[in-house]
């Protein structure tokens, strides 16, 4: 397969400040902000793929040092048990929302950024799977800040009629790191034997020291200095206060609940799309380097379906409003889910080519996170925005962390990923019962 355009040119500096049907043009701190941003959620998708690649190479390694037999099942059962604990680590990054509410979104992101960083790198030098359970665990609540500042960021800096294509834009960073994750796997760590994923861990936390040029020179959004004399005297828990009061605690619960829908099936779910690509590849007698590729370039397909999503969800939102995209995407991933894992991934090694067509729709679908990039900063005010984007996006993950575990569990019980990652399209279905019930936002400013 081809390696596909990923860069949109809308996505160019230039084209993004070109004047479009009289729409107001970007500034130098809108356009390096929003850079910051991007490469920042750019780089966690990298980190966060990172070990998906190399979830069996590492455990192959390091349960025997550990002393446990690196079975399928004992892989299984601890690569979702890891998986649970980096979804715990991410679920307590909603502290970082208080952080940022306080004390800027500019300088919140950039400590986020730099925390998973150091992180990662030194998963590269572990030697038993406690050390790496604790690591991811670390690089977890780093990774899960950053998009919450990216988002707010945006939200709060772009001009009002370029925030919705900011927000599909800003979100397209994180599977373009999934993307580069799966070219490095495929340039470099299957090239280093069964040190291979010790060298991937090293590459992810390398590139965040160039975001320290484009931090350069960025400053915090206008909306946030307009309040940082009430913010900054609230107590640092002030502002999960205002989201449950009165006026705001139904929709946090309910963006809490649908962000746990999204977890539960993505994370439980394609997360496992090299682990099924490789078995698959095995299956047909490709083993070895031959499988770690072709999971590369099934990796490769699913962002590249999901950077398409994440560009048609302003034209979405707009269309069929806030409710009506996340619920056009929740239905995709219900459907893919269940087609994808419960019926293609048990028709055996000849249903590989099927499979990766399932797998174009199953990253499409994907794009509803992008939804919450927009959605969320629209339902609450600057006080608290920061706050309500780090909780909705990230409080949900230790719900997914105990449905990833039970994932595992499963792996380990069924002795294949199939029928229990098929079952996380439950999600989706619960989350499409709860949509209506959400508050819509087409059509209005964003809060002051």
């Amino acid at each position: 397969m081809g390696k596909p355009d990923i860069v949109p040119p809308r996505m160019s500096t230039a084209t993004l400040n070109a004047p479009n049907s009289g729409e107001v043009q970007l500034n130098r701190n809108q356009i390096r902000g929003f850079w910051a941003a991007w490469g920042g959620w750019a780089l966690d998708g990298m980190d966060s793929f990172i070990y998906a690649l190399v979830l069996v190479p590492s455990l192959r390694d390091l349960l025997p040092r550990s002393g446990i037999p690196a079975t399928k099942g004992n892989i299984g059962f601890y690569g979702g048990l890891l998986f649970a604990l980096f979804l715990v680590g991410w679920g307590l990054a909603f502290l970082w929302g208080p952080i940022g509410d306080k004390f800027g979104r500019v300088r919140t992101l950039m400590i986020t950024i730099v925390w998973y960083s150091v992180f990662t790198f030194l998963s590269a030098v572990v030697t038993t799977v406690s050390q790496l359970a604790i690591l991811r665990l670390l690089a977890g609540i780093g990774i899960g800040g950053e998009w919450a500042m990216g988002g707010t960021f945006v939200a709060e800096e772009w001009p009002e009629d370029r925030r919705r294509a900011g927000a599909g834009y800003m979100h397209t960073g994180y599977y373009v790191g999934i993307f580069l994750a799966a070219i490095a796997n495929y340039a470099i760590g299957t090239r280093f034997g069964h040190n291979g994923w010790r060298v991937m861990f090293a590459v992810g936390g390398l590139p965040a020291l160039l975001l320290a040029w484009v931090r350069h020179g960025v400053k915090e959004p206008s909306r946030w200095k307009k309040k940082v004399t009430i913010v900054s005297s609230w107590q640092i828990w002030r502002p999960f206060a205002v989201l449950f009061s009165k006026s705001l605690r139904r929709r946090t619960i309910l963006n809490t609940l649908f962000m746990l829908a999204s977890i539960s099936g993505l994370w439980a779910g394609t997360v496992y799309v090299p682990s099924a690509v490789t078995a698959l590849a095995e299956a047909a007698g490709r083993v070895g380097p031959a499988a770690a590729q072709l999971a590369s370039r099934a990796t490769m397909l699913v962002a590249f379906a999901t950077i398409l999503g994440c560009l048609l969800m302003p034209w979405l939102a707009e269309r069929l409003g806030r409710r009506g995209a996340l619920a056009s995407y929740f239905a995709l991933m219900l459907i893919f889910v269940v087609l994808t894992f419960g019926k293609v991934f048990y028709m055996g090694p000849s249903a590989l080519p099927l499979f990766f067509v399932c797998l174009f729709f199953l990253g499409f679908g994907g794009a509803n996170f992008a939804v919450y990039t927009l959605w969320l900063p629209e339902q609450y005010p600057t006080e608290c925005r920061a706050s309500a984007f780090a909780f909705s996006t990230s409080f949900a993950r230790f719900g997914g962390a105990a449905i990833t575990f039970l994932v595992g569990a499963g792996v380990q019980h069924y002795g294949s990923l199939g029928i229990p990652v098929a079952l996380t399209a439950l999600a989706f279905a619960v989350g499409l019962l709860l949509i209506p019930f959400g508050v819509e936002t087409r059509g209005q400013a964003l809060p002051a």
